[in-house]
């Protein structure tokens, strides 16, 4: 059986909507030395249905990067990552009671959320001040996993490594 294969592009440089536009973002770098644990997408749904055939050892994840302009130049790729690296998705809400976690409240942090992303807390919000909301995907590119109330109340935003 070929495994599915689906392509996700990291930014090389900060978009021209960015306060940064243009410097480098260093995703490649951070995610292959693990301080990029993961990326947030919109369209939870769509990869809700991909990682179940992720988890099934039906299909992996390739990270790639433009080799210069996006769109207009090669993509390359960074990584490929499957099931046994640990990758995993959740789901990410923003509400008036705060950041939920798979539908259960979190005492995750925007801080931690971003520089798990590879950002500084300024540069988070300017990359996503125009996203859409709800619901959006975490994609781990780890085992580590963000906790919620229901998991692990009290201890801290991250469960230690996904069973």
């Amino acid at each position: 059986i070929r495994m599915i294969k689906y392509v996700m592009t990291l930014s090389k440089n900060f978009p021209a909507t960015h306060i940064r536009k243009g410097e480098e973002t260093k995703f490649a770098e951070q995610v292959l030395a693990q301080q990029k644990t993961h990326t947030v997408r919109a369209n939870y749904d769509l990869w809700k249905k991909r990682f179940e055939k992720v988890e099934k050892g039906l299909a992996c994840i390739v990270l790639r990067q433009w080799s210069e302009k996006p769109y207009r130049s090669k993509q390359v790729d960074i990584i490929t990552l499957t099931k046994e690296n640990g990758i995993g998705l959740q789901k990410l809400e923003f509400t008036q009671l705060g950041i939920f976690i798979d539908d259960v409240d979190s005492d995750l942090t925007y801080k931690e959320l971003a520089n798990n992303d590879g950002l500084s807390l300024q540069d988070y919000h300017a990359w996503f001040k125009n996203y859409p909301t709800s619901p959006q995907a975490v994609i781990h590119f780890t085992g580590k996993r963000y906790a919620n109330s229901k998991t692990h109340k009290g201890k801290g935003s991250w469960l230690s490594k996904s069973q």
